[in-house]
């Protein structure tokens, strides 16, 4: 084995090795094979944990077709040893173009899928403009890919059923919060190597991420400001002892700036006019539009690479303001991603819900909530694996509340 596959096969096995709810699906999953017979095409961050997952996919007894949802994030050493994997193909490759990264979607659903398992919401839209009748449905994981579903399912153009798994209690409030908030910190630290405490940092966007990366900027020291259209968001933040601001406002002072709205345009050209020397830009979002590298190009006299994955951009009067990551998903590209733990309830989440999904077939389509079941059941195998106990209803009490957490 050549040391690329070598290093890629230890990976995997290191994040598996910290897996304890797949590996527990897994246990079922072989002797029960939910998938046999069936295709199931990814379209997914590809690295150890989700290589992870695509394995697990297999051993239930799908034949599995991966690429990448992002041009950035495929790490190869990991797409070349989940390659040699029976039953599974990969279509990946780090820095593709967006042609190549558009070829790779496509040989991916050329297997015919019967499932579809999106990042992002790509895949997703691939289909609609080539509909393939055999295709039973889907899961969507991140909160981008759910708000395109959305709009589908509110124009009644939606083909078949997908399930809103971002929108889970398992994901939302773990892996948007707790995953994020570490993971983009991950990425910001090594291609910075800047410190944090006393920093003025702007979060833009106060979802379940924003609240992860703004804690974690509080807990390093920062002075953080947080900007948000929602009024209820911005109350929120504000209650929680962090200033709120406009972009604008805030641009003049901040030496940080991270997105994670999902939104494009949000750091705007007319905003970054006064942005302060020195100012570092990254995104936490999905695509590369919150921050736009073109927006920053345009602006700028000069521009050169004075670290990897950091851009610097010399505006007419001397100013300096610097990307990360070329405004894609700093935790990805800069990083590997969330936190293995948060991943193996997220991606617990994932293969429970296609479980559902054939189970519960024929279904029409729309976008469908997860069953608040699974998110019960995946929390219990949780606090199992790790050795703690809760208490429960009795009857009595159930009877009291008129519902039951069994």
């Amino acid at each position: 084995m050549s040391i690329h596959l070598e290093k890629g096969r230890n990976r995997i096995d290191w994040a598996n090795s910290r897996m304890p709810l797949l590996n527990l699906l897994r246990k079922r999953f072989l002797r029960d094979t939910p998938f046999a017979g069936k295709r199931i095409s990814m379209s997914i961050h590809l690295e150890a944990k989700t290589a992870c997952l695509a394995i697990l996919l297999r051993d239930a007894g799908a034949q599995v077709h991966v690429t990448g949802s992002n041009p950035l994030s495929t790490q190869d050493d990991i797409a070349a040893a989940l390659a040699q994997e029976a039953n599974i193909s990969v279509f990946a490759r780090h820095g593709v173009s967006s042609d190549e990264y558009t070829d790779h979607l496509t040989q991916t659903l050329a297997h015919e899928p019967h499932m579809i398992l999106d990042d992002g919401g790509d895949l997703m839209t691939l289909l609609h403009q080539s509909p393939q009748a055999q295709v039973i449905g889907g899961c969507e994981e991140t909160t981008t890919g759910v708000g395109r579903l959305r709009i589908l399912a509110k124009e009644g153009k939606l083909l078949f059923p997908m399930f809103a798994v971002n929108d889970a209690r398992m994901k939302s409030l773990f892996d948007n919060r707790y995953g994020t908030g570490q993971s983009v910190w991950d990425g910001i630290f090594r291609s910075t190597n800047l410190l944090i405490a006393g920093k003025s940092v702007l979060v833009v966007g106060y979802g379940w991420c924003g609240r992860g990366i703004a804690m974690r900027a509080n807990g390093l020291g920062a002075r953080v400001t947080v900007a948000d259209v929602d009024p209820v968001r911005a109350l929120e933040a504000w209650m929680e002892g962090l200033n709120v601001a406009t972009v604008a406002e805030a641009l003049r002072s901040a030496d940080l700036v991270i997105t994670a709205t999902g939104c494009a345009d949000v750091v705007p050209e007319e905003a970054l006019q006064n942005a302060k020397d020195g100012v570092v830009l990254c995104n936490a979002g999905h695509f590369n539009v919150e921050v736009r590298p073109d927006t920053l190009a345009k602006m700028a006299t000069s521009q050169r690479t004075v670290r990897d994955g950091v851009e610097e951009y010399t505006m007419p009067d001397g100013r300096r303001l610097f990307l990360l990551g070329e405004g894609r998903l700093v935790n990805l590209v800069l990083g590997d991603g969330h936190p293995v733990e948060i991943m193996d309830l997220s991606f617990a989440v994932q293969a429970m819900t296609l479980e559902h999904l054939l189970q519960e077939s024929p279904l029409e389509p729309d976008l469908y909530s997860v069953p608040a079941s699974i998110d019960e059941r995946i929390a219990r195998m949780k606090l199992d694996t790790l050795g703690v106990k809760i208490d429960t209803l009795t009857a009595e009490q159930t009877a009291y509340l008129g519902y039951d957490f069994s």
